[in-house]
């Protein structure tokens, strides 16, 4: 790698200057592009550098300026759209599936809707059932979309440059506990293919399925794990659509045993496909029941209290590993920072957005 570290953040808003400076038809624009925050910074200085005829904010009117960025894309351009919270987004439900994601098998393959939805996703800080869903497997579940749910700095920026170089349209969904989390990204403009998955773990115990800010539960849990003598292999969807099954039935084959963890709620979850689909195709490679962890099928709360103990966590994940192989007995503290709320990533972390 390159030895630089920067934040999450500045991965996105690195991959958007320079996918802008390559390709004059690439735009960006959307809900708080503009504003003082930028969006975590990840919108910071592309206006000043690109001018506002390529960067700007738009009205709060989710579906028609949905329908702007399909009619752009259809002449040429390459629109990266941001709606900040994916649940503004739900309003441009009608354009993405009735329109973007159609368009190419409607019309012959003559045209595709090239476009890229940046959405944040996540909980914390009170944002309540209606600011904080995590509906990937909705999108996934849409023939003609590609999800796309990084969690390293690296591979925010590596899978943003592939998803706009992508001609099918792109959901790419970002975690709010994550854009200043820091790792070594590369300087140079190197786009990653989507649909495949990173192995951040190697193990032989227990396969562990992860996906955005579970995976960083996942590699507490691993590593607390490890020094007890249970070995998992972690592996990082990155891709929720496409899903890389073949990394996933090289790593069960090996472990015969299978977690999914999912940040959304249980029902009908991506973790739900993958343990059917994994079980259909490797059951007699199985040495234990799959299972999975996700979030309750309630609306997610608003309330201090109520959300101490409503999101899966490393501990949860230790528990249900330690069932699944038999450990009697897990010793030792989990090494997590304490110093702030629940509630939040961070002391870093000082507002909704």
């Amino acid at each position: 790698m390159s030895g630089r570290f920067i934040t999450f953040a500045q991965a996105i808003n690195e991959a958007l200057s320079q996918a802008m400076e390559n390709d004059p038809k690439v735009i960006t624009f959307g809900l708080g592009v503009g504003d003082p925050k930028e969006i975590f910074g990840t919108t910071s200085g592309l206006q000043e550098k690109f001018g506002a005829e390529r960067v700007f904010d738009m009205p709060t009117a989710e579906n028609a300026m949905t329908g702007v960025a399909i009619g752009a894309s259809l002449q040429g351009y390459r629109p990266v759209m941001v709606h900040q919270r994916l649940d503004f987004f739900l309003l441009a439900m009608d354009q993405l599936v009735n329109g973007a994601a159609k368009w190419h098998f409607m019309f012959g393959g003559q045209k595709s809707a090239s476009i890229v939805i940046r959405l944040v996703i996540g909980r914390g800080w009170g944002q309540g059932p209606t600011h904080s869903q995590s509906l990937h497997a909705w999108f996934a579940h849409i023939p003609g979309l590609k999800v796309v749910m990084p969690t390293t700095p690296a591979d925010a920026k590596a899978l943003l440059l592939g998803a706009i170089e992508d001609p099918n349209p792109v959901v790419f969904l970002e975690h709010r506990w994550l854009h200043n989390t820091t790792g070594e990204v590369l300087e140079a403009p190197v786009p990653a293919p989507l649909g495949k998955a990173r192995v951040r773990r190697d193990g032989a115990d227990v396969t562990i399925v992860s996906m955005g800010f579970m995976t960083v539960e996942a590699l507490y849990a691993a590593d607390y794990l490890a020094d007890n003598g249970v070995y998992c292999e972690v592996i990082d969807l990155t891709s929720i659509n496409p899903i890389d099954w073949p990394c996933l039935r090289d790593s069960v084959k090996k472990t015969g045993r299978l977690l999914v963890l999912d940040t959304g709620a249980l029902t009908g979850s991506v973790a739900g496909e993958i343990v059917a689909r994994l079980s259909e195709e490797l059951w007699s490679s199985l040495r234990s029941a799959p299972a999975r962890i996700a979030m309750p099928d309630i609306p997610e709360p608003t309330s201090f209290m109520l959300t101490k103990e409503f999101y899966p966590r490393a501990e949860n994940i230790i528990e249900k590993i330690q069932q699944m192989s038999g450990v009697k007995q897990i010793k030792g503290t989990l090494n997590r920072e304490t110093s702030y709320p629940h509630d939040v990533p961070g002391d870093w972390f000082t507002g909704p957005f």
